[in-house]
């Protein structure tokens, strides 16, 4: 089964709807490896985002995957014409095994992100190790050499199930 890594993020009630997400991801995938969370300004304004990355097997094909997180987001309120900047869950996959290219109508990796540092810092301490499927450097290395832009991102503790999800000490 290939490995996936997708990234999460909300700024509405955004514990709420991450711990709703996790919930539903734990149930269809059973196991789950979670990244620290992040805090990050909105761009454009608006409340904070709180972002992760979550890693799994599946047997879903990428284009099944894509409309069951799809499917999610819209069970948990996603408004896809919200005011900008307002999300209440964002699900992205981001890469599913060593994919590359276009597959059945998804763009694999993601393109972009390894550019976004709420996206590639969570990624990098997960999976440190796993290449970039068509960059074919590690997550780690890639953070390294990431040179932030003016998005201001930390660390934050997260609770989900009695869990803290913490420990976002650089790769």
């Amino acid at each position: 089964m290939p490995r996936v890594y997708l990234s999460i993020g909300s700024n509405q009630q955004a514990h709420a709807h991450i711990s709703a997400a996790l919930d539903a991801l734990l149930l269809q995938f059973r196991d789950l490896a979670l990244s620290p969370v992040f805090e990050s300004e909105a761009e454009g304004g608006g409340a904070p985002y709180l972002n992760l990355v979550a890693g799994f097997d599946t047997e879903l094909t990428p284009g099944a995957l894509q409309t069951w997180l799809k499917q999610l987001e819209n069970k948990l309120g996603r408004q896809r014409l919200a005011p900008t900047g307002e999300v209440s869950i964002d699900l992205d996959l981001l890469s599913y095994g060593k994919l590359n290219g276009r597959v059945e109508g998804l763009q694999l990796p993601r393109p972009g992100m390894v550019e976004a540092a709420y996206v590639l810092w969570p990624l990098a301490l997960l999976a440190p190790k796993e290449q970039h499927p068509q960059l074919r450097r590690g997550y780690a290395e890639l953070w390294q050499d990431f040179t932030p832009k003016t998005t201001a991102i930390r660390p934050v503790d997260f609770i989900w199930h009695e869990r803290r999800i913490s420990n976002a000490a650089s790769p």
